[in-house]
């Protein structure tokens, strides 16, 4: 059986031009998977309150961490994960190929292109570590509308908890930690709380107590707060951190609708009253430097924490394309 690789990440604009935004955060939230209400509610909430007013930020966000240096113009997002697809691809000596669920290169162009090689046996790799609707389900059902009847499809399971992913990651965060550091932030993209609810398979286990995660439960197989707090266990076990020196939070909210707590932003504005003056920051969620971290939290993030009394914020970088993470994935893979 002939097999390929199917790269999924989030999704980037075209451009940080504020139409090609306004396009790219159209589809986004248009996902019944990221807004999780009735069409037409969804339809009167995004263009009626969001598209409005928020790409002109988004674009100006964008912007600021877009790269303009001749071939390696563009997105962060996608320019990592293209790196990512072809490092791979060269080492398994096999089809493979990247997507994005939302913008270009779009999953239907992606697997018309591995089954146009032949293949007939597609491996998903959903480049998301923690299980979300909003971001594994969304990409899979995605994929599963344009594979050609021909074709098998198996798809990577999460790896939040996963021996190589946590190592991999520990080595990173190692090898970047500044001297004299003396706190370790773990800032994960947020929820809406209603995702977390809504994807449990009880109904009754997840968010309804403080110990919910650590209380041994079904629904952790489809909870994203249990599957965070899983890698930081791991990350904090394997880095050999006192549990004091590390903090878990939840980024990127949108709207008025309870979210994950605690929120990144009072976070690191809260630290400085607690005695931290050289922060390092890790995102645990993105396997790929992206808006939320380059933008949110290298530039809005070290803004709120010196602000509030914070010497220096050092922003460690995603695992991206780096040896030792597609030889994980080489092996994961092959």
């Amino acid at each position: 059986m002939s097999s390929a690789v199917l790269l999924v990440n989030l999704g980037t604009p075209r451009s940080p031009s504020v139409r090609d935004v306004r396009r790219y955060l159209n589809e986004f939230l248009m996902d019944p998977h990221v807004l999780n209400l009735p069409w037409l509610a969804r339809r009167l909430i995004v263009s009626g309150f969001i598209l409005p007013f928020r790409p002109r930020r988004s674009a100006a966000a964008y912007a600021s961490i877009w790269t303009k240096d001749g071939a390696a113009e563009g997105s962060p997002l996608l320019r990592h994960t293209e790196a990512l697809g072809a490092a791979l691809g060269e080492r398994l000596k096999a089809p493979c190929a990247v997507a994005m669920r939302y913008g270009e290169p779009s999953i239907a162009k992606a697997v018309q292109r591995l089954a146009a090689s032949g293949c007939t046996e597609m491996l998903l790799v959903p480049l998301f570590p923690q299980h979300a609707d909003s971001t594994r389900t969304t990409a899979i059902e995605a994929v599963r509308r344009h594979l050609p009847a021909h074709m098998k499809l198996r798809v990577l399971p999460p790896f939040y908890d996963h021996e190589d992913y946590i190592n991999c990651q520990a080595d990173l965060i190692e090898r970047h930690l500044p001297p004299g550091w003396d706190h370790l932030l773990l800032s994960y993209h947020g929820l809406p709380e209603r995702h977390i609810t809504q994807a449990d398979p009880t109904g009754a286990h997840c968010l309804a107590n403080p110990d919910c995660c650590e209380r041994a439960s079904v629904a952790h197989a489809t909870c994203y707060r249990h599957q965070c707090y899983a890698t930081a266990r791991g990350l904090t076990a394997q880095l050999d951190l006192d549990a004091e020196r590390v903090t878990v939070s939840f980024q990127s909210r949108l709207g008025r609708l309870p979210w994950l707590t605690p929120y990144t932003d009072q976070v690191l504005a809260e630290l400085p009253g607690r005695g931290v003056r050289r922060l390092a920051v890790y995102c645990p969620s993105f396997v790929a430097d992206n808006l939320e971290t380059l933008e949110e939290i290298g530039i809005q993030g070290r803004d709120i924490f010196q602000q509030a009394g914070g010497e220096s914020l050092t922003l460690i970088p995603c695992l991206n394309a780096s040896p030792d993470w597609v030889k994980v994935l080489t092996r994961w893979v092959g």
